[in-house]
């Protein structure tokens, strides 16, 4: 690894490119003269310029078409590299990996490489069996012979950035409780009227702040508006904000509730105590890792249920949550992490 110059492609989806900074650290720590430089679409490069285990950002515009793709070939080509690592196996990335310079090229085994990505890597790791994303991106790093712990994502808050957090929890007011209220699926959301009750308990009951978060889509504005129409406490909103003052957000947040997406694995990174929200997808896979599982609220596996971990969706399941079951783990949280609010949000 001395010296090496490696290659990570992982470009979209934010809660993908929080599990792939684990792998970073791990890689930089391990040797710290390797040079990385990561293919990222310009949301998750958004995230993740400025992280010290990260050299180079190549943004790749998929709006920009095929000139997208040459740009990245002309980039990739520009850093000599050593080794590719390919923890994406959909078709773009596939594309990107193929045009990439390098002698190595890592990639999943022959049964995951989705959409003939296979044929792009020269080397692959072992076939496994499924588990959490985050421990199967760490797969890539037992291939190389790194270790993966200490687990640490290094999200920040980085120097320069506390004023700024001071100023918004300054704005804001606090205790903080972030309402992550958005998800790129709609089987993900959550219906408007229970967040609006949420709302309403966080500020009668625990004397919280609620603040809405996520992106800007029509949907989640339309959200917005409905749960600021029917809850008597109106919360405030920072919906559409740059992701760098998300991180200093839910860093700041004495309580973060979330629905199945990237700012849930976010706060885990963070260390900030996240009721999860999920249905759609199996926890067990793409759960809060290692963390905070006492404050997830299971709607993907029936009473009883010991479902395995798979890739398999489950549809209508969100409706199962009532605002009860959230407010259940809040009480959770009031008893067991309330203590760990954030100095700043005292």
């Amino acid at each position: 690894m001395s010296g090496r110059r490696i290659g990570i492609v992982m470009m979209s989806a934010i809660g993908d490119a929080v599990h792939v900074l684990p792998v970073v650290t791990a890689l930089k720590r391990h040797e710290p003269s390797c040079h990385i430089a990561w293919v990222l679409q310009p949301g998750p490069a958004s995230l993740v310029r400025g992280h010290p285990a990260v050299d180079e950002i190549i943004v790749f515009d998929r709006r920009r078409g095929l000139g997208a793709f040459l740009e990245a070939r002309r980039a990739l080509a520009a850093q000599s590299l050593d080794l590719v690592i390919d923890l994406q196996v959909y078709a773009k990335a596939s594309l990107v990996t193929a045009l990439a310079p390098a002698p190595i090229k890592l990639g999943f085994d022959r049964a995951r490489a989705r959409d003939l990505n296979w044929l792009v890597t020269t080397r692959r790791i072992p076939p496994h069996v499924p588990q959490h994303v985050q421990d199967q991106y760490f797969e890539f790093l037992t291939a190389l012979g790194v270790p993966a712990e200490p687990v640490a994502w290094d999200l920040g808050p980085w120097p320069g950035e506390r004023e700024r957090q001071r100023a918004l929890v300054s704005q804001l007011g606090g205790p903080l409780a972030t309402l992550v209220i958005g998800a790129s699926h709609p089987e993900k959301v959550w219906p408007a009227e229970r967040w609006a009750a949420v709302c309403d308990a966080l500020v009668d009951r625990w004397g919280l702040v609620p603040v809405l978060a996520g992106g800007a889509s029509d949907r989640e504005r339309a959200t917005e508006r409905e749960i600021m129409a029917r809850a008597r406490h109106r919360p405030r909103s920072t919906l559409g904000v740059p992701l760098r003052d998300l991180v200093l957000q839910l860093d700041a947040s004495a309580l973060v509730i979330s629905l199945d997406t990237g700012p849930m694995h976010m706060a885990v990174a963070l260390d900030r105590p996240v009721v999860s929200l999920m249905g759609y997808n199996n926890p067990k896979r793409v759960g809060p890792y290692r963390r905070f599982h006492d404050l997830l609220v299971d709607a993907y596996g029936d009473p009883g249920e010991d479902s395995p971990i798979s890739l398999a969706h489950r549809y209508g399941r969100m409706a199962r949550i009532h605002a009860g079951d959230v407010l259940g783990k809040v009480e959770r949280w009031a008893a067991v992490y309330r203590d760990a609010t954030p100095a700043v949000n005292r």
